[in-house]
């Protein structure tokens, strides 16, 4: 059996920055506020103060005991975040990055893989993509989804898990913000990008999965799509996502870019999350789409059987509070709404979240 534990979107950049050890230039491009510091200052205004020059554990705040006591084998994450302190801010109006001195934090999760298909890993141009790749690769972190070249972009992260392989094979849709211009060249650097999402696509990931992945292997599509807010999914990502598992030889389907998490879908036993929303971010004290509740990040723990073609065993959620840019353990109240409103969203009829005395979710059919 390999238990995995998948998240959403890690944003280490802009307010958390702020907080870690070795804070960045806080310069800002955007027309809402100029300075990173004004992101840590809403928070504050919000919740109370937050601690500067915090441990590089204290933004994970309660997520490491969790995956610990979850004994969960390999854990990948989005880092929607350029890491460097050089490069040119693209003229996108909103551009994260974070210190590479602070890159460190990424360990003390740990992250076992960092996807970087998305839309502000190159935030700060070619020269701060390149200095991201240089940075993972100096903490010997390995990711997936960009490279310096297309072939290297779309090469999948090997893990090597207690029960076998993990290969994750990461990709950035168009509909997720990410400009045609990043996409990876033959000779230059860029995002694994999907232009389109039909047969053709569909095929060639078939051919990219089947020449590396072998027998007792799970090879994970993880995709950043759509935008950010609403729970409704697209007709176009449901039917990728079936072709992906039909087809492709895909085990599971990790979707993100939604600030919170989306609905998820169990077919023909291959689990398909179709966004598994924030799990840390510096949005505290900013107003609007409170109905959504992007404040509750969640560890998804998925157990798969590598002997059966990696059916899903078993599902796990453990949900935390974003609070004071910290990862705190949801409360029962928090954890029950997430349980029904992730069920209501469920594209599996008859399958359902229920709640664990410990605020945990489970998986349950019927």
């Amino acid at each position: 059996m390999i238990k995995l534990a998948l998240t959403g979107d890690v944003m280490l950049g802009r307010g958390i920055d702020q907080i870690l050890p070795s804070p960045g230039n806080p310069r800002l491009y955007e027309d809402y506020l100029k300075s990173a510091q004004d992101y840590v200052h809403l928070a504050e205004r919000a919740n109370g103060p937050i601690p500067r020059h915090a441990g590089p554990g204290y933004v994970w705040g309660d997520a490491p005991d969790a995956l610990r006591q979850e004994r969960a084998g390999v854990t990948i994450v989005n880092l929607e975040t350029a890491v460097a302190d050089t490069g040119t801010a693209e003229p996108k109006g909103i551009n994260y990055r974070m210190n590479p001195a602070n890159a460190g934090v990424l360990q003390h999760l740990p992250a076992d893989c960092c996807v970087l298909a998305n839309n502000h890993v190159l935030d700060w141009g070619e020269e701060g993509l390149l200095q991201t790749l240089d940075t993972l690769q100096g903490l010997h972190i390995p990711f997936a989804g960009v490279g310096r070249d297309a072939t290297q972009a779309a090469a999948p992260a090997v893990l090597r898990g207690p029960g076998g392989r993990v290969l994750v094979f990461a990709f950035a849709a168009r509909d997720s913000g990410v400009p045609r211009r990043w996409a990876a060249g033959s000779n230059t650097p860029g995002v694994n990008r999907l232009d389109h999402l039909d047969a053709a696509r569909v095929d060639a990931i078939a051919a990219q999965v089947a020449a590396v992945k072998a027998a007792g292997d799970i090879a994970i599509a993880s995709i950043h799509w759509g935008g950010n807010w609403g729970y409704e999914i697209p007709a176009q990502h449901v039917s990728f996502a079936h072709a992906l598992v039909d087809h492709a030889g895909i085990d599971i389907v990790h979707g993100h870019s939604s600030h919170h998490a989306k609905g998820f879908e169990i077919r023909h036993g291959k689990l398909i999350l179709y966004g598994c929303g924030d799990f840390l971010n510096d949005y505290e004290g900013i107003r609007g789409y409170e109905e959504f509740r992007a404040n509750l990040a969640l560890i998804y723990l998925p157990v798969l059987d590598e002997t059966a073609g990696g059916i899903l065993v078993s599902l796990r959620i453990v949900p935390f509070q974003i609070r004071k840019f910290r990862l705190n353990r949801a409360c029962a109240a928090d954890a029950s709404w997430l349980a029904e409103t992730l069920t209501r969203h469920c594209l599996s009829p008859g399958m359902r979240l229920v709640m664990e005395p410990d605020a945990t979710l489970r998986l349950q059919a019927g």
